[in-house]
């Protein structure tokens, strides 16, 4: 098996999977698409992942490989192959298709609890993780509305599209499920996120947000190991 994957800032990577996907014997690709690097041929891979970044799907002007991806994820999906999009990934993934993405009232940044829906408990992505639980936010904007013959997974009363599925392989995570030790302190450093973060919680805002996840990672890392041997188990 092998991963193709998207990423639109170097802190933003597949985090916690990277040793998953070694254990599991997949290897992958990564494609940093601010740096200028070209999309491949998706022809040999088995697997699309996006993640995040600090720009929105709406920037095309300011980044002009915004159009490319969204083309190569429209290609992607017309060939029935698993994708995995998570928070800007998610939201590529609605806009590609047809979906609506925009700015939220208001930022939601911090260790907030997600519930799913029917249609998540019901979906193979979330099996074994339970109604409610607690994940890492850090987002100004979401999915508005969905694309065509897409599915809510899970949600809170911030954001009301925190999980979609389109079809039967493909899904969207507005949350971070990949993140380790690292992720808080690393992405304290771009500063769109810092300014998010301190809009919300003031100067102090890193700093309880670093103790927030390693309080709750233990149940970060164990939620990242089921979500990722439920995607792994669509990949046929």
């Amino acid at each position: 098996m092998r991963a193709l994957v998207f990423q639109h800032v170097a802190a933003e990577h597949p985090g916690s999977f990277r040793d998953l996907m070694r254990a599991d014997g997949v290897a992958w690709d990564a494609v940093e698409l601010d740096e200028g690097e070209k999309i491949p041929s998706l022809d040999g891979y088995d697997v699309l992942m996006v993640f995040g970044g600090p720009m929105d799907v709406w920037q095309e002007e300011e980044h002009p490989w915004l159009i490319a991806e969204k083309q190569a994820i429209r290609d992607w999906m017309a060939t029935g192959r698993p994708y995995l999009g998570v928070c800007l990934g998610h939201q590529l993934l609605a806009d590609a298709l047809g979906g609506k993405v925009g700015l939220m009232a208001k930022p939601e940044v911090g260790v907030t609890d997600v519930s799913l829906t029917a249609d998540g408990t019901a979906s193979p992505l979330f099996q074994g993780l339970g109604g409610t639980f607690p994940t890492l936010q850090w987002h100004g904007a979401a999915v508005l509305e969905l694309p065509k013959g897409a599915k809510i997974l899970a949600r809170n009363d911030h954001c009301p599209i925190q999980a979609l599925q389109v079809g039967a392989r493909a899904f969207g995570i507005q949350y971070h499920v990949e993140l380790t030790e690292a992720t808080v302190p690393e992405w304290g450093e771009i500063v769109e996120y810092r300014c998010a973060l301190e809009a919300i919680t003031g100067p102090e805002g890193q700093k309880l947000l670093e103790a927030a996840t390693r309080e709750k990672m233990p149940v970060f890392r164990e939620a990242a190991g089921k979500l990722y041997r439920n995607f792994r188990a669509t990949w046929g």
